[in-house]
């Protein structure tokens, strides 16, 4: 069974891929890959060639299920197990991004990124944590936001190494589950992306950064991500070298976008450059099946 992706080369273009679902990768047999490399290239370099000198932003489609959709449709249609990876991950990249703002003494900046995971992730996580018998962490994810709320820095270690301990849980639970670990770790790392890329859509207005916890959501998952596919670098070079380069370049690129946690008054690429990034990485995924 195969799921349609579309994967955005920049302003109108878009390539749809075929990926199979997580659970059911192992089963399917995948396109040649040398020759979709070579169209989708061509596509985005047609792409900047028809773009060099216009930098307009381009802002993907807002949900109404809140700033970047963070728990709403954008997840909606991805197999449980992916869901769920995907959900943690992107609590993950709101504590990263939020504890950097706590080690700069800057508590009051950093609670909406410890309110955001409960208010706008962990209830589309309740089925799926069900589903794969983990434990709840809500009151884990309260106590967290309690501590910041007080300033309390030493209640906050406390919460935080408790409130990891729990989405350590929850990742093994899910890992215990796939047949190939390196490929759902890639997919799961671009499903962080993809959030990553309406996060920073929403920051951006009129060529500035108007909305700087967007700005902090989307450098967040960035980090997040890059994260994610450095535990599973290794394998994926041992797998297949150039392509992994390719991942790491586009990474590189895209944390190049963030270069503090405090915006620059001009974002350094536009949405439309961001999303053709994102892109780039996706196109390497198949060779990691």
């Amino acid at each position: 069974m195969m799921k349609k992706r579309k994967i955005w080369a920049g302003l109108s273009t878009a390539v749809l891929v075929a990926a199979p679902i997580a659970s059911q990768a192992a089963d399917v047999t995948a396109y040649p890959q040398a020759a979709f490399e070579t169209k989708a290239d061509q596509n985005l370099l047609q792409l900047a060639q028809a773009h060099q000198g216009h930098g307009a932003p381009v802002k993907p489609a807002a949900s109404m299920d809140g700033e970047g959709d963070e728990g709403g449709a954008s997840g909606e249609n991805l197999a449980p197990q992916l869901h769920l990876y995907r959900g943690i991950e992107m609590i993950r990249g709101h504590l990263l991004v939020g504890n950097e703002l706590i080690e700069a003494g800057r508590w009051a900046d950093a609670l909406p990124h410890f309110l955001h995971p409960e208010e706008e992730i962990y209830a589309g996580l309740r089925e799926d944590l069900k589903t794969f018998n983990v434990a709840p962490f809500q009151a884990a994810l309260k106590s967290l936001s309690q501590t910041v709320k007080a300033k309390n820095k030493d209640a906050y270690t406390r919460a935080r190494a408790a409130l990891d301990e729990r989405l350590a849980a929850a990742e093994t639970a899910v890992r215990s589950k796939e047949t190939n670990g390196m490929y759902f770790t890639l997919e799961t790392a671009l499903e962080v992306l993809q959030q990553a890329a309406d996060e920073y859509g929403e920051a951006i207005e009129k060529n500035r950064i108007a909305n700087v916890v967007e700005y902090q959501d989307a450098r967040g998952f960035v980090f997040e991500a890059d994260r994610l596919v450095g535990a599973v670098m290794r394998d994926a070079s041992a797998k297949n070298p150039d392509a992994a380069k390719a991942l790491k370049a586009s990474l590189d690129e895209l944390k190049a976008v963030f270069p503090a946690v405090t915006p620059p008054k001009q974002p350094v690429k536009d949405a439309s450059d961001f999303l053709s990034t994102i892109a780039k990485f996706e196109l390497q995924l198949g060779n990691f099946r």
